[in-house]
């Protein structure tokens, strides 16, 4: 192929896979940076792609099968260079608590990972389908008290799940609630080898964590308690252990659609590409703005999707961005997507060479690893600036918190979202609204409520009200001149409204406002606009022409009113000078 041909291939291919052209134009001067940054990578994904196969109720392979083909697919079509997906904690969560009630109906574990296959499947196709119709801007539809709820709550889930395992006690229940019920039970017989192991994995963790900060801990953690149980044989003690691991490459091949589980897999997949994907790019634009690039939100969308289908054929589960995994990349050095080839290849390498070591593997090293893991996740400092900065955003992250811990993953997602969803249309019906008033020596107005040397012009309502002007608002709108016209200390002669905040006038709006200002000229109070903008010229043209009979005036900007108001006698310039 000529070069010049290949080259408009290869810019061609580019638009649709970001890292083509990055990946073909590799050059050594990064490679042994890279190379440190995957393996790093890779030392912290495989002990917890493990747990998180744990975590969402699957073979320890599975959580393997999740992590290899998804990094090399979004090593091609990611718009980040540092972000690592696979397994996630609120990922899993969500699977578990979505998938449980159909697996408890079945009892069958094939079953389960079958769903489980078919609901990431679905979730890729959600986020195809998204991208398709660039709505990349869901990312901002979760808010980051959502976000902040939702990751706390999945997080002190995850600690009371794994504390039967860390004390080698069974767990029933399947609440989080009756969990830690069933655990504080049992929690005075434990089984001893089991919590000795347990009690010595959390010293080491502390240890190594004071002496090299950096340290792949998750690695450390997990090759020590393999070595132990290899040594002393902890099995034969009673210590749960992984177990018998296949040494193979997955096989690809299509998952069953179970038609009749889809009233649940569908919700759950839209719910999860949500969650997944806000998560994922809210990691991405952190590292990517330390970095110096951006990120594409509808490119992240399809990447996400292809990575997840990947999952799906290759038998794994859904995924998402990997905030510890993408620090422990930018933090090793890794500026190229060459760190989740590398990081792949080494997970692939384990997968065929160190299955029968990773079967020895204790459970409780796992939970371990998901404990520290899920406390990196908490974050309460965050929550108390949050209550100082907005107590309506504070509740929000709250109530999703208590809803995740109590009535579980999905019904704490919903209940966050119809609050959030509810807030947003509370502000948009009720917005803030000001009078504006004049400043002794300056030559704007100003709001009198947060400025206590404004002062209002008798006679004038100078007002801004801080959203379009909608069906769903305009009433109140209407209820809110006619209140502050009552409430005057002295006859109000003119209304003059700042139109710069009316980015926005609908049917219902229009017509509200040709009724008020038929009202308000049966009052003689003269209605006017300032700040002219396009939706208040369009509105006026159509409904105040010259042979109308109707009276508005509309003016360019605020001092244009304010001339107009004194040219009209209603008060004497001298008065607020």
């Amino acid at each position: 192929m000529p070069t010049h041909l290949f080259t408009v291939v290869i810019r061609r291919l580019g638009k649709w896979m970001p890292g083509l052209p990055e990946l073909l134009s590799y050059n050594r001067a990064p490679l042994k940076r890279d190379a440190i940054a995957g393996l790093s990578v890779a030392a912290v994904a495989l002990p917890t792609s493990i747990a998180y196969a744990q975590l969402a109720g699957f073979s320890p392979v599975v959580g393997l099968y999740s992590t290899i083909l998804p990094m090399i697919v979004y090593a091609f079509l990611g718009s980040s260079r540092q972000l690592i997906i696979g397994p996630d904690a609120a990922t899993c969560a969500m699977i578990t608590a979505s998938l449980m009630p159909l697996v408890i109906a079945h009892n069958d574990p094939e079953h389960y990972h079958a769903l489980a296959v078919s609901l990431t499947l679905f979730t890729g196709f959600f986020c195809l389908l998204a991208a398709r119709f660039r709505l990349g801007f869901l990312a901002d539809f979760l808010s980051r008290s959502i976000l902040m709820g939702l990751l706390n709550g999945v997080a002190i889930t995850i600690i009371i799940g794994q504390l039967a395992k860390v004390f080698g006690v069974p767990s029933y229940g399947q609440s989080s609630i009756r969990q830690l019920i069933s655990f504080f039970e049992q929690a005075l017989s434990p089984h001893w080898p089991t919590l000795l192991l347990s009690i010595f994995l959390c010293a080491l963790y502390f240890i190594s964590r004071h002496f090299w900060k950096k340290a792949p801990w998750a690695l450390i953690l997990a090759a020590t308690a393999t070595l132990i149980s290899m040594v002393f044989n902890l099995a034969d003690y009673g210590v749960a252990v992984v177990g018998a691991i296949p040494s193979a490459i997955p096989k690809l091949h299509w998952p069953a659609f179970p038609i009749e589980a889809w009233g649940t897999i569908l919700p759950a997949a839209a719910a999860l590409a949500l969650i997944s994907f806000s998560s994922a790019v809210l990691t991405g634009r952190s590292f990517a703005a330390k970095n110096g690039y951006e990120v594409d939100n509808n490119r992240e969308l399809a990447a996400l999707g292809v990575a997840n289908i990947a999952s799906a054929l290759s038998q794994g589960f859904a995924i998402s961005g990997a905030d510890s995994r993408t620090a422990v990349n930018d933090a090793a050095g890794g500026k190229t997507r060459m760190v989740q080839i590398f990081a792949a290849i080494a997970i692939l390498l384990a997968l065929l060479l160190l299955t029968k070591p990773l079967g020895h593997m204790p459970i409780a090293s796992l939970g371990v690893i998901l404990i520290f893991s899920a406390v990196g996740l908490l974050d309460l400092s965050m929550l108390r600036k949050l209550y100082g900065v907005s107590r309506a955003e504070f509740f929000i992250a709250l109530i999703t918190l208590l809803s995740v811990v109590l009535i579980g993953v999905m019904s704490g997602i919903l209940l966050a979202v119809s609050m959030a969803i509810l807030l947003f249309l509370t502000r948009t019906a009720r917005p803030a609204d000001h009078r504006l008033g004049l400043i002794e020596g300056q030559n704007d107005f100003f709001e009198v409520d947060h400025y206590s040397e404004a002062k209002e012009i008798p006679g004038l309502l100078f007002y801004r009200f801080e959203a379009s002007l909608i069906f769903f608002n305009a009433n109140y709108f209407r209820q809110r001149i006619l209140q502050l016209i009552r409430q005057s200390a002295t006859p109000i002669r003119w209304v003059v409204i700042d139109g710069r905040s009316l980015n926005n006038i609908d049917l219902t709006g229009a017509m509200m406002l040709d009724d008020l200002s038929r009202l308000l000229a049966q009052r003689g109070i003269v209605f006017a606009f300032s700040s002219r903008s396009e939706q208040v010229t369009k509105w006026a043209e159509l409904n105040y022409r010259e042979d109308s009979g109707k009276k508005i005036r509309v003016f360019g900007n605020r001092r244009q009113a304010l001339e107009a108001f004194y040219r009209d006698g209603a008060v004497k310039e001298e008065h607020i000078k």
